[in-house]
């Protein structure tokens, strides 16, 4: 079945057609979410969320891009969701330590990637803590590019801006881990 025959019947209400969009894009999703978040459990939450998100708003899908370019999207915009909603906790757990509320620890990543080897998890752990201090945008092309493997044109499209732009925030990106991971590597 095509994407366009798997979207239309999504839109007929299809159950089948839906199990079959999971089964699919299932991966693909929640590979993209687990390198946005870097962890396990809330990867597999997210995940969940983004294929709601695809049941409930499949009648507003034109078809203006591929549909795996549109589950990108969603899965991001639910990462960023998430993102930012947690950086909340933290200042707000921060300021309640502040008070003598909360005792505040800064926490870093319960990262669970199962692609990484046990040996190279203290490696990939500073990585993606210096991708977490890159600029929103940097760190979502540097994701889609480096981790997820997609294509400039592809990523161009999911981030919905021009390839010289993308070219521009990868730059940027490599610079800025360049500098985050400079005393990782001094030491």
């Amino acid at each position: 079945m095509s994407d366009l025959q798997l979207i239309a019947a999504l839109k007929e209400g299809d159950q089948q057609a839906f199990i079959m969009l999971i089964d699919l894009y299932k991966h693909l999703v929640f590979n993209t979410v687990l390198n946005m978040v870097h962890q396990f459990e809330e990867a597999e939450d997210i995940t969940q969320e983004v294929f709601i998100q695809v049941f409930q708003s499949v009648q507003q899908f034109r078809g203006d891009s591929k549909l795996s370019t549109w589950l990108y999207r969603i899965a991001i915009t639910k990462c960023l969701d998430w993102q930012r909603k947690n950086n909340a906790k933290k200042r707000m757990n921060s300021m309640k330590s502040i008070f003598g509320l909360e005792s505040h620890k800064d926490s870093i990543p319960d990262f669970q990637h199962p692609g990484i080897q046990l040996a190279n998890k203290e490696k990939a752990t500073i990585l993606y803590m210096a991708l977490k201090k890159l600029p929103e945008n940097q760190r979502i092309a540097f994701t889609l590019i480096k981790a997820d493997g997609l294509s400039y044109e592809e990523v161009s499209e999911i981030m919905q801006t021009s390839i010289k732009s993308l070219e521009g925030l990868m730059h940027r990106a490599k610079e800025n881990l360049r500098k985050n991971l400079e005393q990782f590597y001094k030491s």
